[in-house]
């Protein structure tokens, strides 16, 4: 039979409306797009299924002669017709040599239908011809599969095709060529994979060709019994049951109505990188989770345990109210955010492996670094600026191996800077509570709040460093017991103090 005829048959086998893809590629090589309905009374069409893998026409033609063609899978166009066994060599051949250059095969046929009805089985079916298929991977297929490989996500490849197509199109992605198919699924397939259990098979193999529904149900199951969370994407009717027995769900962005009910999730935008920002974020969501867990294990031991140890060594009788204020410098600042809740928006380098909750691990982290702060804090009682240079809010290697966020750096900043003025100024007599100075002993203050703490206006730093005690009261009080006590004299006396023009602020405000 000649091309034209072929591509005929196979054109008259496809939708004219809501057309496939394959539908519109064989439409679009007629010269007309019409001459797929030309001259015939259509009678009935069978759309695409997953179990018969084919479409098909019944028509009557000009003559008046009934005709059913039909085009899909080779295999289920060959089992139809009753030469296959004389073609079937000649058929395989054609299929592997297109499935060697990256082409898919189409297969049609028709028969007659004596009966002249739609439900008859007409007689008997003649292989038509292959029509070669391209179906490329998208532009961006390959980036993504190599970078869920690099984040250590394992990557298989489950289609109807035949072996051959899956094998080329894995080569050509990168994700390997180690694939089988469906009937190794239930130990039909005489090779290599005999010697395997199905469920190790499944584990090991990069993908399986020429599957069914029930076959992509199947190994979905298997994995998720091998403790495996397994993710699956779909587009069509026959992934349905496989995209809701995943743990994740993935419909893409044109798939049908069955898929996206199914799914979990369903992509907007074409294409599958979408599904590597998904995984980077949800792991530095997960990585920020075990940094808060670190965080508040071992600030509680570093406070409860530090405080223990002051007290029973030296008898430290730590005011309460004081407790309470590091406890808010700790877990929330009213400026800003809280010290602890900044952790979920701090910078963070997503696992480069599937990462899992391991408690053990994370408590025992917590333990050494909450102990240490403690151990340090007591060691070091006398020089505060010592005990707080390790943070635990950092990641679990070298402090200086990743910049924290500026939202969280404010947040340390003003704790620190506010726990330092309280610590050096602070005069809460219902608290007993009095500042020590900056000269009193064991307040130093830590880097951050030192630069702060210079670019402070001189006015106010003249009173911070004096080098009495008392931070110049006494001196205050001895100019003021001689001045009237009217209102008056009292600011000539705060004026003068602050070695200002008395005639200028005189001349300039009225008392």
């Amino acid at each position: 039979m000649d091309k034209d005829t072929v591509v005929l048959l196979a054109a008259r086998a496809s939708r004219l409306e809501n057309q496939d893809a394959i539908d519109t590629a064989i439409i679009n090589m007629l010269a007309d797009p019409k001459e797929a309905r030309a001259n015939i009374t259509e009678v009935h069409f069978l759309p695409f299924n997953p179990v018969d893998k084919r479409t098909a026409i019944t028509y009557i033609d000009s003559n008046g002669n009934w005709i059913r063609a039909s085009k899909g899978a080779p295999e289920q166009i060959l089992n139809l017709c009753q030469e296959k066994e004389e073609i079937a060599g000649k058929v395989h051949a054609i299929i592997d040599k297109f499935a060697e250059r990256g082409l898919r095969s189409l297969g049609v046929a028709y028969q007659e239908v004596p009966e002249q009805t739609k439900e008859s089985p007409g007689g008997p079916w003649t292989f038509c011809g292959l029509l070669p298929l391209f179906d490329p991977p998208r532009h961006d297929s390959a980036e993504t599969i190599r970078r869920a490989l690099n984040l250590g996500v394992c990557v298989k490849m489950i289609t109807g095709d035949q072996l051959a197509i899956a094998k080329e199109t894995g080569r050509r992605l990168g994700m390997g060529t180690n694939m089988y198919p469906s009937s190794s699924l239930l130990g039909r397939e005489k090779d290599e994979s005999e010697v395997l259990p199905v469920d190790e098979l499944i584990e090991k193999a990069d993908g399986f060709a020429g599957v069914f529904p029930e076959h992509k149900y199947e190994i979905v199951r298997i994995l998720q019994e091998k403790k495996h969370v397994c993710g699956m994407t779909g587009d069509g009717v026959n992934d349905a049951p496989a995209l809701k027995k995943a743990d994740i769900g993935i419909a893409v962005a044109d798939a049908t109505d069955a898929a996206r009910s199914a799914a979990d999730i369903v992509l907007t935008e074409p294409g599958l990188s979408v599904i590597i920002s998904a995984v980077l974020t949800s792991r530095a969501i997960f990585q920020r989770m075990k940094n808060y867990t670190i965080y508040a294990v071992s600030i509680t031991i570093r406070i409860v345990l530090g405080f223990v140890l002051l007290a029973l060594i030296w008898e430290y009788d730590f005011p309460p109210f004081m407790v309470l204020i590091i406890a808010i410098l700790n877990d929330g600042n009213v400026l800003i955010y809280g010290t602890i809740m900044t952790i979920s928006k701090d910078r963070v380098k997503p696992s480069p492996k599937p990462d899992s909750w391991k408690l053990n691990e994370i408590f025992a982290t917590g333990v050494v670094i909450g102990t240490y702060l403690a151990l340090v804090t007591v060691l070091f009682y006398w020089v505060i600026d010592s005990t707080l240079s390790f943070r635990p809010t950092s990641i679990q290697s070298w402090s200086f191996m990743e910049r924290p966020g500026a939202l969280l750096m404010c947040a340390f900043v003003v704790a620190q800077l506010v726990a330092t003025l309280i610590a050096v100024y602070a005069e809460i007599s219902f608290a007993s509570i009095s500042g020590i100075g900056w000269d009193g002993q064991g307040n130093k203050p830590q880097l951050p709040t030192i630069l702060l703490t210079l670019s402070l206006p001189p006015g106010f730093k003249q009173t911070a460093f004096t080098s009495k005690k008392d931070y110049g009261k006494e001196d205050r009080e001895a100019k003021w017991a001689g001045r009237d006590t009217h209102i008056e004299g009292h600011v000539e006396s705060v004026v003068r103090l602050k070695n200002l023009d008395i005639n200028v602020i005189q001349a300039a405000h009225t008392v």
